[in-house]
């Protein structure tokens, strides 16, 4: 039996349309708002290939995943764009898409871009002691936070961790109430004060519609 869509995009995939003329390539977490995006605006020629989601905890390893990615699929597009910011990279993303002649979203990582690159920067000093969520974080704290850093096993790591921040913005892509109380139950968790602030697609909109 096909996967579907949700099966995909649950695993850092998501389903790729071979007649399409151009290509983004996303990192997992933001499949479900690209595919959304895609499905919104009627931009058919447009098709998705996923990086797993968990290359984040380990940014170095991004750039080489980007590259095959793009050695894999590049000659079957007329384009490519990456849908990942910087995510700590320290600048080798915008390196390769230099070297390799594509696009990236601009900004240092979701949270900012999700937001809006200018209003992330404007509110940066204020809010050094912030730890954010997405939708995808939201759903996969336990899985993307909790595990990795073994506080399922150890939470006295916990004040390790997060001893230095004192409240959990969720920055919502959809007003979702399930998925709002699964952002309060990971504050409640690593002892955070919740706030909710609803961003939508913000900069990943604005980023994908010249491809359009």
């Amino acid at each position: 039996m096909k996967p579907s869509d949700e099966e995909l995009t649950r695993n850092g995939l998501a389903p790729t349309d071979a007649s399409a003329k151009v290509l983004i390539l996303a990192c997992g977490a933001l499949a479900n708002e690209i595919l959304a995006l895609i499905r919104l605006n009627g931009w058919d020629h447009m098709s998705l290939t996923c990086l797993p989601a968990i290359l984040h905890n380990t940014p170095d390893k991004i750039p080489g995943a980007v590259r095959a990615a793009v050695e894999k699929h590049g000659a079957d597009f007329d384009q490519i764009f990456l849908a990942y910011a910087d995510c700590g990279t320290g600048g080798e993303l915008a390196t390769l898409c230099d070297e390799m002649g594509i696009e990236m979203i601009r900004g240092p990582h979701c949270y900012s871009f999700f937001e809006g690159n200018d209003a992330f920067a404007a509110r940066a000093e204020d809010e050094i002691d912030v730890f954010y969520l997405t939708d995808f974080l939201a759903r996969g704290f336990e899985s993307f936070v909790i595990k990795p850093l073994g506080l399922d096993r150890h939470p006295e790591l916990r004040d390790m961790y997060f001893g230095h921040y004192t409240r959990l913005i969720y920055l919502a892509q959809t007003d979702n109430p399930d998925l709002d109380r699964m952002a309060e139950a990971a504050a409640e968790r690593i002892g955070l004060k919740y706030e909710r602030k609803f961003t939508g697609f913000g900069d990943l909109a604005a980023a994908l519609k010249p491809l359009a």
